[in-house]
């Protein structure tokens, strides 16, 4: 029995690229100093003396720049080296990390967080591309799953450490390792991931490429996915945006303890993702397997009201929400980058990034403004219902996600 897991663990990474490896390698790297983000509310709220629904404004400035970034990454991608891309929004959000630590004042800090998501998220698209690029059809999955195992084993080490730090030396010292883990990242990049005299398809100029390609802003189909994808996100990010205030102010629990917790959900990805993964995906649907990551998430967080109180609960409802991430975001970013080809993939993966990018708009505002005048327990509903409208539109899309359909060449 113990010798078939390790052979299953085996194969699960068998045939992945060196470049999807050393991709990898700066992901971790980078992810392994996220600290900021995961306190931000709670940083806001009690240490610089913010009101829910001031914290809420601050991070949706996030939100905004997010959007901006996301789109600005892609048309940038399709157009010059995502290398390059990816090196110079690194180098300079690690550098905006830092200079946050000083912003005071609700509009200021608005500005800074602006400022710094709109070239942080610039990164996403251009990560993407680079996975895509990296990876062959029959891998891609698989690729994006160890992206995602680095970006989770990243988020099991920074929120822990990032908690003890902020318990014990004080909230700067999570703005200046975030910071520099980000350009460290850069340079590690620029090192490991050198480009190629030979560029792919992608990375050359889209102007070279005569083929006749349909917009993303154009492929309905597409569109229509990611608003569900949108609807899904806004609904999950509330682990990021509420979730640690929640605990913090309802549960009263430390920021060590909740660190910890936001480091079992990147623990348990970087553990079981990718086993699951090989194990699922030629077994299932695609939609399949999203939808049931769908119900779990709303569970994740409806599990708050049906159950009293205790530190058993926060912990139930965090392994329950990282079981429903690890079935639907895998597979909703294979199916997101099995529609473009390779000329206008930049593009595609622009618009979604820039679904997620919308989603952190709406998931502060909304949540911390509803906590704010409704309480948690309206939250909480709201959320799960969220859910269930992004798996009432996959059903409806049921017929274009087939794969052959889906997949099919775009010209």
């Amino acid at each position: 029995m113990l010798a078939k897991g390790i052979r299953l663990y085996k194969n699960s990474f068998a045939g992945l690229s060196r470049d999807i490896w050393l991709l990898a390698a700066v992901t971790l790297l980078n992810r392994a100093g996220t600290m900021v983000i995961p306190f931000m509310t709670v940083f806001l709220t009690h240490q610089k003396g913010f009101t829910l629904q001031q914290a809420g404004w601050v991070m949706t400035s996030f939100g905004v720049g997010s959007v901006l970034g996301s789109y600005t990454g892609g048309w940038l991608s399709d157009r010059y080296n995502f290398s390059k891309v990816q090196f110079w929004t690194l180098l300079l959000s690690g550098i905006m990390f830092i200079v946050l630590q000083t912003v005071d004042g609700v509009w200021h800090m608005c500005i800074a967080v602006f400022v710094l998501s709109a070239i942080a998220d610039a990164f996403r698209p251009a990560n993407m591309a680079a996975v895509a690029t990296y990876s062959t059809p029959e891998t891609r999955t698989r690729s994006l799953s160890l992206n995602r195992q680095a970006i989770n084993l990243g988020f099991a080490i920074g929120p822990a450490v990032g908690g003890w730090l902020a318990a014990t030396k004080g909230y700067n010292w999570l703005f200046w390792v975030d910071g520099l883990t980000c350009i460290a990242a850069a340079f590690l990049l620029r090192i490991l991931l050198t480009p190629k005299a030979r560029q792919t398809e992608l990375e050359k100029p889209a102007a070279h490429n005569t083929a006749v390609l349909i917009s993303a802003y154009r492929d309905w189909h597409y569109l229509a996915f990611m608003v569900i994808t949108m609807f899904s996100a806004i609904a999950f990010m509330q682990l990021f945006y509420t979730y640690p205030v929640f605990l913090k102010s309802e549960y009263h629990l430390s920021e060590g303890y909740i660190g910890s917790l936001m480091a079992l959900n990147g623990l348990l990805i970087a553990v079981t993702e990718m086993p699951l993964v090989y194990t699922l995906e030629k077994r299932f649907a695609l939609p399949v397997m999203i939808g049931v990551g769908y119900f779990m998430v709303a569970a994740s967080f409806l599990i708050f009201n049906i159950f009293a109180g205790g530190v058993l609960i926060p912990l139930i409802s965090m392994i329950v929400v990282t079981l429903g991430e690890m079935l639907y975001l895998p597979f909703t970013n294979s199916l997101a980058m099995s529609r473009p080809q390779p000329a206008n993939r930049g593009q595609y993966m622009a618009v979604y990034t820039m679904s997620f990018s919308i989603a952190h708009v709406v998931a502060p505002m909304l949540g911390l403004q509803i906590a704010g005048h409704l309480g948690y327990e309206v939250l909480w509903y709201v959320t799960a219902g969220f859910c269930f409208a992004a798996f009432a539109g996959l059903w409806l899309l049921r017929g274009p996600l087939a794969t052959s359909r889906w997949a099919a060449k775009l010209v």
